[in-house]
């Protein structure tokens, strides 16, 4: 799988430089890469729109049988699903997942939750390929601020003089 990490990162790359979070998926059927995504939230004003939901989407869109199609799919995606997204790629039964860097504040398959202990069969979990460079790649972009992120509500207590 470490061989197709690189089009999932150049994927994150892209979602940097349009501003959203850099986070690259693809799905592998067969040897053939069949699904490419990356977060597009900021872009569409959708909290959902992460790259694992972009790629379910397109399979089920193109494949009439595509509960054999996710079946029989290899998930690399650059960064550790988080709950919402590995507890979707775990109900559609995908064969693999493989994953970069950790996502330790939202992470579904081991960081945070380990989503694959609500499901009967779950699928095998791997992650850390090219670990280094999906962080390189998240630090970047934590770096700057996101312009759609939502106004701070947090009062800030000013001392007393």
């Amino acid at each position: 799988m470490a061989e197709y990490m690189e089009t999932a990162l150049n994927l994150a790359k892209e979602a940097l430089r349009n501003g959203e979070v850099p986070v690259g998926c693809i799905f592998i059927y067969k040897g053939q890469v069949i699904a490419k995504g990356s977060n597009t939230v900021n872009q569409t004003c959708n909290a959902t729109r992460h790259a694992e939901m972009d790629c379910i989407e397109a399979i089920v869109t193109k494949y009439p049988n595509w509960e054999e199609v996710l079946h029989n799919t290899q998930v690399v995606v650059t960064v550790e699903p988080c709950i919402m997204c590995a507890a979707a790629l775990h109900t559609v039964r995908v064969a693999s997942i493989t994953y970069g860097c950790a996502n330790d504040r939202f992470g579904g398959c081991v960081s945070v939750l380990d989503s694959s202990k609500m499901y009967t069969d779950p699928c095998p979990v791997r992650g850390g390929v090219r670990a280094d460079e999906a962080m390189d790649l998240l630090k970047e972009f934590y770096k700057g601020q996101n312009p759609n992120a939502p106004e701070c509500k947090v009062k800030i207590k000013k001392p007393k003089l």
